[in-house]
């Protein structure tokens, strides 16, 4: 009887598992396709607003203004409507940056600044402890990094939705709502996308070895990179209801 329950019990943890699997693929499958359609359609045959994303980079907070627009889950793609308003937006996007990004300078000083003092005593063993701690440090701050990474994406769609600074360090809500979504499928979504960025950017290569043009050609693509990511994460987002 233990044993028929226990192949009952497998059979269902296989069938979840394989249904969750499927769901997973055609999602993300979906998304993928969703962000390119989306991406396409917001500068195809408009060339005038390509051209203001390659101008916006160039002034970054309009660029991180406008990603915030996308991060807003409009459809279709927003226009340059309001420059004020983008660059107040791109510059609270930055700020809100700079802050997840304290964690790691803190650990960069303590680090860094702890083996620059080991090797200034100019002995051997000063050396190799320096050595040491610059090698420990990098790993920290990568793991660190990846970490506060996690949590800060969603953490800058949160901002923009609710368009407060509290909120983008909400990280009890932020997890909350990534635990909906599912560590599992939020992590995936992540590889999806950097295999994604890997493959664009073997494209990327590929083009700018045209010559003479190769290298412009990059350049103007290179805004759609980001449109296309946040687009792509804000569909992430909603895949899953957002806690108050």
């Amino acid at each position: 009887m233990i044993k028929k329950f226990q192949n009952l019990y497998i059979l269902y943890a296989c069938y979840h598992i394989y249904h969750t699997w499927r769901c997973i693929v055609i999602d993300y499958g979906f998304m993928l396709g969703d962000s390119f359609r989306y991406t396409k359609d917001a500068v195809w045959g408009k060339w005038g607003k390509w051209l203001l994303l390659f101008v916006s980079m160039i002034l970054f907070p309009l660029y991180f203004g406008y990603l915030m627009e996308v991060y807003r889950g409009k459809t279709p793609a927003p226009e340059f409507e309001d420059w004020v308003t983008l660059l107040v937006d791109g510059i609270k996007f930055l700020i809100v940056d700079i802050i997840y990004g304290i964690p790691v300078l803190i650990l960069a000083l303590v680090f860094f600044g702890g083996a620059f003092m080991l090797m200034a005593g100019g002995s051997d063993a000063g050396a190799v402890a320096g050595a040491g701690t610059v090698l420990l440090g990098i790993l920290v701050i990568m793991v660190v990094g990846f970490l506060i990474s996690l949590i800060a994406v969603f953490g800058f769609i949160r901002f923009a939705r609710t368009r407060s600074f509290g909120e983008a360090f909400n990280i009890s809500a932020i997890l909350a709502h990534i635990g909906a979504v599912g560590w599992g499928s939020y992590l995936f979504a992540l590889i999806v996308l950097w295999a994604v960025g890997m493959a664009i950017g073997l494209g990327f290569a590929a083009v700018t070895m045209i010559p003479f043009i190769g290298w412009i050609i990059a350049i103007l693509l290179y805004p759609l990179i980001g449109v296309f990511g946040a687009r792509y994460m804000a569909l992430v987002y909603d895949s899953a209801p957002a806690p108050a």
